[in-house]
């Protein structure tokens, strides 16, 4: 007994050394944590502000891109005085942030959507909006006097002259109830205040459009001071304060951030208690945290005393688990491209368990499952009952199982009905990748033990996990065929595989854009190859920005295809003119022909045809022109 004593006295010092420095150290801890805590509760105002405000300014610019998008279709298609335009006008009112939309003319005349002409003389002035292109004017009066609202400029633009400048105005009470987002899910107040004139645009605390300069100074925390709110807000900086409400008397924590949008600025106010909500129960549990170690500590002293023998058996075997799986690694390191290594691992895995048959089924997302089985003399019915039954065990790890051990053929029998009789036992697991998908199912049956068998599967799960993510990129490498190099966009391929399955993406239409470059030939011989590549990039660039890149295709060796799915005949018209434009002020030219049909769509060949057709008349148009004829080059 004096020996063992002996034996025990140095781990026995050493543990009770390491109790005291971890429960140091967990006070150390507690005491840092709830320091980051409190400093996380401000990061978080911060956050919620910046959330508010990036929301915000999201909501602005998806309102703007509507603007443009009426803008562009009235600009290229109606006279801004027409009855289209008011009709027109009256299909967008309550879109987006807007209560409305209207025009302003020169003449200082506002049109409305029923089609009123207002004289907003002394009020708004044509000259001066459309000197400033599109913008959003800060707060002012409703023409009618009643309310307060921001209007968003675009200007119409017909022939290089802005002919009028569509507005979208923007009811300010009615947005102070339709926020974009709600900062602590709808619990704090939120400001948008016009840093230049003090000028509340938004205001959930006083629900009125007022001026924060006219509430005067308030009574502020210890360290904070008004004077320094006003420069931030003036100086569009970001920051705190802390002031105490005038309503509820308790303390406020007033953050505000700068806008990207004129001199405005957001800006946040929540109540202590809801700043430091969780803090406080942090601090709870930190407090509870000490006090379960401590016991727990005093638990495992007590076991630690107690503690006189542990075998060596176990350590030798997991060596040796360590080992199969080590095995099991190697062979699978290249199986993606040697197929043959994966029964060979199936083998290393069976002496591991033991067990008289394995079998591993590789789930493929994009195309069939891969099964391999590997069985002690040979393939038998009770294998082959193993390796189909991948399917029915990947769905019971969809719905939360972790594991699988069976050890009767009626626990077998209850989970695989048309299992053979002879099936007695059964051990499998899910390999899954990093986000928990499966992408396999390994298993093993014929077990010479019951317990265990899923753990050690476990261990060489990460192989196989790697062995399908390897099959995958291997995979994805051999599909890399399907992208031309130059443009980035699909090639011929993928074009070809995509057509047959065009017409079944699309509910409302079809729309076909036909591209060709014109000159390259030309460029190529009179620059070289390298500015002949910049123009047909510059062509992939333009087609990609205008129809985006799903459905975009470099078919020839300056012949290019876009569709669309579900857009609108206007929509590639406008666009595809705009592409030629801007191609042609960068010094390319190019021809395009556009071709749209109603879904259901019928002949996708036919439409290419129709918009290729329309591509060469245009070509031959762009021809016609001394100045392009080839004869002259």
């Amino acid at each position: 007994m004096q020996t063992r004593l002996v034996h025990w006295r140095s781990p026995l010092a050493a543990t009770l050394i390491l109790v005291v420095a971890i429960v140091t150290a967990s006070f150390y801890v507690t005491g840092r944590i709830n320091n980051m805590e409190e400093q996380s509760s401000f990061d978080r105002l911060a956050e919620e502000a910046e959330e508010f405000a990036s929301s915000w300014e999201h909501r602005m610019d998806s309102d703007r891109e509507q603007l443009e998008l009426i803008a562009a279709a009235i600009g290229g298609y109606m006279e801004p005085d027409s009855d289209d335009v008011e009709r027109y006008l009256g299909n967008y009112e309550g879109s987006g942030s807007f209560s409305r939309l209207e025009l302003l003319l020169p003449g200082d005349v506002i049109v409305e959507p029923g089609g009123e002409e207002k004289d907003a003389s002394g009020y708004l002035s044509f000259e001066e909006e459309a000197g400033h292109g599109a913008h959003i004017s800060d707060r002012q009066t409703d023409i009618d006097g009643d309310g307060y609202v921001v209007r968003h400029y675009v200007p119409i633009v017909r022939g290089g002259e802005t002919v009028a400048m569509l507005c979208g105005v923007i009811d300010l009470t009615a947005l102070n109830r339709e926020l974009p987002y709600m900062p602590y899910g709808g619990e704090a107040a939120v400001y948008v205040i016009d840093g230049a004139t003090g000028d509340f645009l938004i205001d959930t605390w006083h629900n009125e459009m007022g001026n924060i300069w006219a509430i005067g100074s308030r009574e502020m925390a210890e360290g904070y001071d008004d004077g320094q709110l006003r420069r931030g807000l003036v100086d569009g900086e970001s920051n705190y304060v802390v002031f105490v409400s005038n309503t509820t008397r308790e303390y406020l924590y007033f953050y505000y951030a700068p806008l990207s949008i004129n001199e405005w600025r957001v800006a946040l106010s929540v109540p202590e208690a809801l700043v430091f909500s969780g803090t406080r129960e942090i601090r709870s549990l930190l407090n509870v945290l000490l006090i379960v170690e401590g016991a727990l500590f005093l638990a495992y002293m007590l076991y630690f005393v107690r503690y006189v023998r542990r075998e060596t058996g176990e350590k030798q075997r997991q060596l040796d688990a360590l080992s199969y799986i080590y095995d099991v690694e190697k062979l699978l390191f290249n199986a993606h491209e040697h197929r043959e290594n994966v029964p060979d691992a199936l083998e290393v895995i069976a002496r591991m368990l033991p067990a008289k048959r394995v079998a591993f089924t590789m789930i493929n997302a994009d195309g069939p499952d891969s099964g391999y089985l590997w069985e002690e003399g040979g393939e038998t019915p009770l294998g082959t009952a193993l390796l189909k039954s991948a399917g029915k065990l990947a769905g019971c790890f969809e719905h939360g199982r972790t594991e699988i051990s069976l050890h009767s053929a009626q626990e077998v029998h209850e989970l695989l009905p048309g299992a053979p009789d002879g099936m007695a036992d059964l051990a499998a697991i899910p390999v899954e990748d990093a986000d928990g998908v499966i992408l396999g199912v390994l298993s093993a049956g014929g077990l010479k033990k019951r317990a265990g068998c899923a753990a050690m599967l476990k261990g060489v799960g990460f192989s196989f996990a790697k062995l399908c993510g390897n099959a995958r990129t291997y995979r994805a490498m051999q599909r890399q065929g399907e992208r031309d190099t130059l443009t980035g966009l699909y090639n011929r391929n993928r074009y070809e595989i995509d057509l047959p399955r065009l017409a079944g993406e699309c509910s409302v239409g079809l729309g076909c854009v036909f591209v060709d470059a014109n000159g390259l030939h030309e460029l190529n011989n009179a620059s070289g190859h390298e500015a002949g590549d910049g123009m047909l990039r510059a062509v992939a660039k333009e087609l990609r920005a205008r129809f985006g890149a799903q459905y975009a295709y470099r078919v020839g060796g300056d012949e290019f295809i876009a569709f669309v799915t579900d857009g609108y005949e206007a929509f590639l018209t406008v666009q595809s003119r705009a592409m030629v434009s801007s191609l042609e002020d960068s010094g390319y030219y190019a021809s395009a022909g556009t071709a749209w049909a109603a879904a259901p769509v019928g002949d996708v060949e036919e439409l290419v045809k129709t918009a290729e057709g329309r591509m060469y008349a245009a070509k031959r148009e762009f021809y016609r022109d001394p100045a392009h004829d080839r004869r002259a080059r």
